[in-house]
């Protein structure tokens, strides 16, 4: 399985520093005309050298020259070019090249650059996709930064080995720099991003797990039922991770079958393939799923009735996958599974998604299918 890295360097992050400008915004040309040298492909190359392990496990998209390719390639990742940028870039460049990045679907948007590159990125994708910053800027700020180039590199890493990583949202901080440069500090929050980051798990005593699991389900019931979206049908799997977000609407629920719900209340329950089929055609629809313990199938098994028919119709981006962390734990970095009954399907289902394991609690978990 393929892991979707998108890089975007900015190559003139950090110029100011060195030459006492205190940051690089509209000011790189006199940078570089007093002597600055650029290191965010340096920093960038950092990051990058602590994947060198995974090569044939992951494809770098990213912008032409020094935004990214000249050091993906120098380092020998399989890289594809998706925007080309004008000379010199700009944060325009920046923010388109994002926008390419997320609709190409990436797993993670993974940036070089200061809070000037955050704005940028937070302006382009906001918390559509995941996201980390490899600190070159003269002012870090913002909350989407590893502390260290390698550090970026290492939860990367994690991601690529299947670890179980939370996603957690992070704001976006810059500062107005010409007031800076007249020692005075303005930060401004200007929006938030989904950022990787590592976390520790301690595993609860036997006697304590059932509670803690029951403890677990009713946070991720009661966040599911707080973003729900109202005139949206949610088509709720099966599974008792779902079936304690229908007890949160005090909703009756199909243990092994398929309900549907629209804003909190039950429109038909135990339905068919062609009857969920009929009921959502052309109406703005999402699904929420769970995976089988131990086995990790969140479609194929006890759940045909999410036909792919469905499933395209649904979309990827509107598909909930909720599951505790102690469920996914037990599948000791085994990917989730697709056996939809089309294989062009469950290739496309494949990669990283969300799962939501708590109230605003989210992991990237990979999710793979059988040959």
């Amino acid at each position: 399985m393929q892991f979707k890295l998108g890089l975007i360097v900015n190559p003139v992050a950090g110029l100011g520093g060195s030459v006492a400008l205190k940051g690089s915004d509209g000011v790189a040309a006199k940078a570089l005309a007093l002597g600055a040298e650029p290191k965010a492909n340096l920093r960038t190359k950092a990051a990058l050298e602590v994947l060198l392990p995974y090569q044939d496990k992951i494809t770098i998209y990213t912008v032409n020259h020094s935004m990214g390719e000249s050091t993906a390639k120098e380092l020998g990742f399989n890289t594809e070019v998706v925007y080309q940028s004008e000379h010199p870039s700009s944060a325009d460049d920046t923010e388109r090249a994002a926008k390419v990045l997320q609709q190409l679907g990436v797993d993670l948007i993974l940036f070089a650059g200061g809070d000037g590159t955050a704005r940028n990125i937070c302006h382009a994708v906001e918390d559509s996709v995941p996201a980390l910053g490899i600190p070159a800027g003269c002012k870090i700020h913002s909350g989407v930064y590893a502390i260290t180039p390698k550090a970026a590199g290492r939860v990367v890493e994690m991601l690529v080995k299947g670890e179980l990583v939370t996603l957690g949202d992070a704001d976006v901080m810059d500062i107005d720099e010409d007031a800076f440069r007249q020692g005075t500090v303005k930060a401004k929050r200007y929006g938030e991003m989904q950022v990787p980051s590592e976390v520790r798990y301690v595993q609860a005593v036997k006697n304590g797990g059932k509670e803690t699991d029951e403890l677990v389900l009713a946070d991720i019931a009661a966040y599911v039922v707080s973003e729900m979206d109202e005139d949206t049908l949610y088509v709720m799997g099966s599974g008792s991770t779902v079936a304690a977000i229908m007890q949160e609407m005090g909703l009756e629920n199909t243990l092994l079958g398929v309900d549907l719900v629209a804003d909190q209340s039950l429109i038909a329950q135990d339905l068919t393939a062609e009857q969920l089929l009929a009921m959502t055609h052309q109406r703005d629809t999402k699904l929420v799923i769970t995976l089988i313990g131990g086995q990790g199938h969140i479609f194929g098994r006890g759940n045909q009735q999410l036909s792919p028919a469905l499933i395209r119709a649904i979309g990827l981006d509107n598909i909930i996958v909720v599951a505790t962390k102690t469920k996914l734990q037990a599948l000791n970095g085994r990917p989730l599974i697709c056996d939809t009954g089309d294989s062009e399907l469950d290739d496309e289902l494949s990669g990283y998604i969300r799962v939501t394991c708590g109230f605003n609690d989210h992991i990237m978990y990979a999710v793979g299918h059988q040959d």
